[in-house]
């Protein structure tokens, strides 16, 4: 048995292994993207003064969401579609402009190549999510591999190992410290591409699993609700209800019937346990409900949960700390698991020409 997991082992290896190593490579260049984009754009700041109201803001911009933070000195973000994110100063509705442009424009492409390898997105997007599937198992059967037939596991590197030895010993090594790291990335990674797994989540946990969304228009035609009088109605909701909140993202347009959402969020944005959805009347504005993480079915929660274990994110900058190394250890996994059957292959044809 452990002869033929081996087999598999090596052969998911062979079959994903660049692509591996291409997601690996990206994940490790996504993984503070967040911080350094604040970062970056650290300058923009809002002046003093009351806030205008949301449409002076938007102005003409064909928006599809704004963002208020609460922060008196941080910028309102106007999304205004592709992509496109306009700072804006909430006092004077002057835009600051959309930040560390060149940046963002880095790390989407970075996230493309990450995704769907930068190929036709329904293609790359089928080939990412296979080679997850086997990477999962790579990583699920190495430990079996691992156990040694005698003695104990080998936890630390080795000095003045070459060859096959030192790649044998890097492999075991990033492979035991890596694998329960690895396991969570590349299973949360299994969701967004398989449904069914998505259903296993919902099954364990709890809870019926959500529709396949079907795309919306970003601006529907038709009559259009006041967001300025929704926001106003918000404002002080959300004040009372989440007096800690950090940002509050309205989805426009506001119908003219129906209801309007709005997004708070009391984290960064990464902690789906301090997020929760005002919804109102958007034609008599009065508050309808509160949607907040408590309430939600268990599936829906481990569901939120595994989009920001992806990132490492959901533990703050010590799980995207581990995240990085993870990645970077999956690097090395495949460069050495390459290596290694490679010299298997040579050592086998020397042999075979021996004999013959």
């Amino acid at each position: 048995m452990r002869k033929v997991i081996f087999w598999i082992h090596l052969t998911a290896g062979l079959l994903a292994g660049l692509v591996v190593l291409v997601m690996s490579v990206t994940g490790v260049l996504l993984a503070f993207e967040r911080q350094i984009v604040d970062r970056a754009e650290a300058h923009l700041r809002a002046s003093s003064g009351a806030a205008l109201p949301p449409s002076r803001i938007v102005g003409k911009e064909k928006a599809t969401a704004i963002t208020f933070r609460s922060d008196p000195t941080a910028p309102a973000l106007v999304s205004a579609g592709r992509g496109r994110t306009l700072l804006v100063d909430p006092a004077t509705g002057n835009v600051l402009g959309e930040g560390a442009k060149g940046l963002k424009k880095f790390f989407g492409n970075v996230e493309d190549v990450h995704r769907w390898l930068a190929a036709d997105r329904d293609t790359g997007k089928a080939i990412t999510g296979a080679s997850n599937l086997l990477f999962f198992f790579i990583v699920l059967s190495g430990p079996v591999l691992w156990w040694p037939r005698k003695g104990p596991f080998v936890f630390g590197f080795r000095g003045g190992l070459r060859g096959r030895a030192r790649d044998f010993n890097w492999h075991n090594v990033l492979g035991i410290w890596s694998a329960i790291p690895l396991l969570l990335i590349v299973f949360s990674a299994m969701t967004i591409s398989y449904p069914w797994v998505t259903r296993l989540v919902y099954a364990v946990a709890g809870g019926t699993p959500p529709k396949p969304q079907q795309q919306q228009p970003q601006q529907p035609k038709g009559p259009r609700g006041d967001v300025d009088a929704v926001w106003a109605a918000a404002r002080p909701e959300i004040a009372r209800t989440m007096p800690n909140w950090k940002s509050a993202t309205i989805r426009l347009p506001i119908p003219a019937k129906g209801e309007a959402s709005i997004a708070v969020d009391a984290g960064n944005g990464t902690r789906p346990d301090k997020r929760a959805t005002l919804l109102l009347d958007a034609e008599t504005h009065r508050i309808n409900k509160w949607e907040t993480y408590a309430a939600q079915e268990g599936g829906r929660k481990a569901r939120a949960w595994l989009r920001w274990i992806h990132t490492g994110e959901a533990g703050g900058i010590a799980g995207q700390f581990v995240a990085a190394v993870a990645s970077g250890a999956a690097v090395v996994l495949v460069w050495t698991g390459i290596a290694l059957s490679l010299r298997r292959f040579r050592g086998w044809r020397r042999r075979k020409e021996i004999s013959s």
